[in-house]
């Protein structure tokens, strides 16, 4: 019975969330998640995945993506990540991922919006829910005194 009760967080972690919950983890996904992202894809899958600004069809400034896959991401919810700035709902990863940040650089409007990539690797905050990722809060550089 454990097995299967595991089986079906891993394949269904909607199973756990509320309506809400899983809609703003299904966006989390689209708007953050692309596993083998490069920057020279943005206008590309920015496009493709109709990101823009909330309730509007204005290009979104910036949005970066996280390449990796959603079960290291999501990880970072529970023992791969730390409470950060003392929040309830926000995560630090213990581990730096790699990003491609999408800036725009012309066009205001969707679906002509283009984009510049820039590549980089830093650790991710990220909100929060029920164990899951609703929100891409911010990338971090750490610097470790020790």
């Amino acid at each position: 019975m454990r097995t299967y009760f595991l089986f079906l967080l891993v394949l269904f972690p909607s199973a756990l969330l509320g309506q809400n919950d899983n809609y703003r983890y299904k966006k989390f996904i689209n708007q953050h998640v692309k596993q083998g992202m490069s920057r020279t894809r943005c206008d590309a899958v920015m496009g493709d995945r109709r990101i823009t600004e909330t309730n509007s069809n204005e290009c979104k400034e910036t949005n970066t993506f996280i390449d990796a896959g959603t079960n290291e991401i999501n990880r970072v919810c529970n023992r791969a990540g730390a409470p950060y700035q003392n929040s309830a709902r926000l995560r630090v990863s213990n581990q730096p991922f790699p990003l491609v940040i999408c800036s725009r650089r012309r066009n205001k409007y969707y679906p002509h919006c283009q984009y510049r990539g820039s590549s980089t690797t830093r650790y991710i905050v990220i909100e929060c829910e029920n164990g899951f990722p609703v929100h891409f809060e911010r990338d971090v550089y750490v610097v470790n005194n020790g």
